[in-house]
C-alpha cells in the first residue's frame, strides 16, 4: 500500500474557517480526498496572517479622499455611521442625533 503524501499544512496553523472547511470536505469526500483537495485550495488562496483588505472601506475611502482634499471635510473622532437612504448614502455621528 503506497505511502500517504504529508498535508503541505499543519492543523494546528488553520483558522476557525479553515478547519470547519476541511472537516466539512472530510464528511463529504473522505480523508484522503479531502486533504488533497483541501491542499490545493489551501495553497491557491494563499496565507494571510491577519485580516485582508477590507474592500468597503477602500471604497469609502477612495470616494471621501477628494471632498477631504477639496473641501477640508472632517471626520469627528468618534467615527461615523453609514446608512442608506432613498437613493444616498446618510453619514452622521455615531448615536443617531437627528
Amino acid at each position: 500500500m503506497p505511502r500517504r503524501p504529508a498535508p503541505k499544512f499543519s492543523p494546528k496553523d488553520l483558522t476557525k474557517g479553515q478547519l470547519r472547511k476541511l472537516n466539512a470536505l472530510k464528511k463529504s469526500l473522505g480523508d484522503e480526498i479531502a486533504v488533497k483537495a483541501f491542499g490545493e485550495w489551501y495553497d491557491k488562496a494563499g496565507r494571510s496572517d491577519g485580516p485582508g483588505d477590507d474592500k468597503n472601506a477602500a471604497l469609502i475611502t477612495e470616494a471621501l479622499q477628494s471632498l477631504v482634499q477639496k473641501s477640508g471635510l472632517r471626520i469627528p473622532r468618534g467615527g461615523y455611521v453609514l446608512r442608506r437612504g432613498r437613493g444616498r448614502v446618510i453619514v452622521e455621528r455615531p448615536g443617531g442625533a437627528d
